[in-house]
């Protein structure tokens, strides 16, 4: 399996798309191995479509696109934007704010990253932003993403490691506060620092917030629906996300009224690109993660950790370094699919629960895309506010910092992560 991994890496390395560079590695792998028949690749493609659970995945990529066409998304921005008015750099703490709200719209770091520099760049480029420090701050708040409902990345590792996805949904909101809060205060302090000016100065008439209140209800109400929906068995995860695309057509066509057939057939179509790459990606990685199961690389990785420590928090700290690693250099949802196995049975081993172990390693592999050499959403968020990767990468230090710091607190504190599911569907 070592020189599979090798091959792996350097097809990477090349510039081959990462879903070709994993099947190509995996059907190699079965060449090499003479006792196993070739016909089982063609299993290994079909059987991860099969999951029940991984149906979520392409519902809520089509909820998520019906959203951004419904008018949700801009409201969504209109009330983080009077909320931060305030503050300094207020532009910035609009970014960190949205995320919060557009977590259970986008579901996908990297395109909450894209859609927010887009949005948000002509009006920091008015008011005198420096544009890396715009692409940094973008880049770093949709990271919030990584663990609000509904995550790509949280029902991957669901799916894969048999992990209660409404568990880990409902776990997520624990770390993304902690996120937006360390995020909002590293703003401030930056901000300051740059002479970024909150754009009023006089308090914000309550029946204004009201008025942007009652226009974003729909959009903050779909998260408490889709937890509430789980909890109480009305529909199961991959069941709310056909119920998300449903909610997302009703506010859309009754309730504001901005989707039309046009704007309906665009969704469908970018939504068949998304799904295309995803799941080309998941089918692949079957055959990738059948030959790490064969050969025993999950049981000889242990070994390997258990060997240098039986110390858990000094295992999870070995574990983030290599995850860290991983995240410059492969995409969030490949790490999800491939080292979810390897790595879920050792932290298990001494005692670390899943749900914890999950919001941890979506967290530090999704700063992976904001992280030199290969992060995408580094390049995304540069290339759309007009800046060079290396300027980007040294406005983000500072939020490299405050996302440690939470993952610090992530690892330290199992009864924080754990309190909302354990509070909400009981001890596991």
């Amino acid at each position: 399996m070592g020189f599979v991994f090798i091959l792996f890496v350097f097809l990477l390395v090349v510039g081959m798309p990462a879903a070709f560079a994993i099947g190509i590695s995996g059907v190699l792998f079965f060449f090499l191995t003479p006792d196993l028949p070739l016909a089982i690749t063609v299993q290994r493609v079909l059987a991860p479509t099969q999951s029940f659970n991984m149906l979520a995945v392409p519902l809520f990529v089509f909820a998520g696109n019906l959203m951004n066409n419904t008018g949700i998304t801009a409201r969504l921005i209109k009330l983080a934007n009077l909320l931060t008015g305030r503050m300094y750099g207020n532009l910035a703490q609009t970014s960190c704010l949205l995320s919060v709200l557009m977590g259970g719209v986008s579901g996908s770091a990297n395109a909450d990253a894209a859609m927010q520099c887009r949005v948000l760049a002509p009006a920091m480029k008015e008011k005198g932003y420096d544009m890396s420090y715009g692409a940094a701050v973008n880049g770093f708040t949709s990271l919030i993403v990584a663990t609000l409902p509904p995550s790509m990345g949280l029902i991957i590792y669901g799916s894969v490691g048999e992990v209660s996805i409404g568990r880990l949904f409902i776990a997520g909101y624990v770390p993304a506060i902690l996120m937006a809060v360390f995020y909002m205060f590293t703003i401030r302090q930056t901000a300051k620092k740059r002479d970024y000016r909150p754009e009023r100065t006089t308090r914000i008439p309550p029946r204004e917030v009201g008025k942007a209140l009652v226009d974003s209800l729909w959009a903050l109400l779909f998260p408490i629906i889709l937890i509430v929906g789980i909890r109480f068995g009305i529909f199961t995860p991959s069941e709310s996300g056909a119920f998300a695309c449903v909610y997302a057509i009703f506010v859309g066509t009754v309730i504001y009224k901005e989707m039309n057939f046009k704007k309906f057939m665009e969704t469908l179509k970018n939504t068949a690109g998304d799904i295309g790459i995803i799941m080309i990606l998941v089918s692949f990685s079957g055959i990738f993660g059948y030959g790490i199961v064969y050969d025993r690389v999950p049981q000889a990785l242990a070994g390997f950790l258990m060997g240098i420590t039986d110390n858990k928090f000094i295992l999870l700290s070995l574990i983030i370094v290599m995850l860290v690693i991983a995240g410059a250099f492969i995409e969030t949802t490949v790490i999800a699919l491939l080292m979810t196995p390897i790595l879920l049975p050792v932290v298990a081993s001494v005692g670390v629960d899943p749900v914890q172990f999950g919001l941890i390693m979506m967290t530090v592999v999704t700063m992976g895309i904001m992280t030199p050499p290969m992060g995408i959403a580094l390049f995304t968020t540069s290339s759309l506010m007009g800046c060079t990767p290396e300027q980007t990468s040294k406005s983000s230090i500072p939020f490299i910092v405050a996302t440690l710091a939470v993952v610090v607190i992530m690892v330290g504190f199992e009864d924080l992560m754990l309190f909302l599911p354990n509070l909400v569907f009981g001890k596991a």
